[in-house]
């Protein structure tokens, strides 16, 4: 079988199990004509006022913060799994990837985007 054919078999049984899935679910799941299945509801109770607000920037930053220190994570996991095959090398780079990180870090701190007001 080439190597097309059964990517061709591989796509199709795919979009059948996936259109079968979601059938099986339309037709199986419990249906509710409840108007109050349509309002908006926060921990139980409903809201007051309307849903659009706005927030302090401070969220924003601690979230930014939290992404780049996040990443940060993600880009060390694969690093210890080699490490002992890039040597002395791979350690300044990943110093050097850290030291940047932690220059964002104090910058951060300095100007305050820490501080919960």
């Amino acid at each position: 079988m080439s190597s097309s054919a059964l990517f061709l078999v591989v796509f199709l049984t795919g979009i059948t199990l996936v259109c079968a899935g979601l059938g099986m679910a339309l037709l199986l799941s419990p249906k509710s004509f409840n108007p109050q299945k349509g309002e908006p509801y926060e921990c139980g109770i409903p809201t007051h006022g309307t849903s659009w607000m706005q927030f302090k920037v401070g969220y924003y930053l601690y979230a930014i913060l939290y992404l780049m220190f996040d990443v940060e994570a993600i880009f060390l996991f694969p690093w210890a799994t080699v490490v002992r095959q890039l040597g002395v090398p791979g350690l300044y780079c990943i110093l050097f990837f850290v030291i940047i990180l932690g220059l964002g870090l104090a910058y951060a701190w300095k100007k305050g985007a820490l501080k919960w007001k």
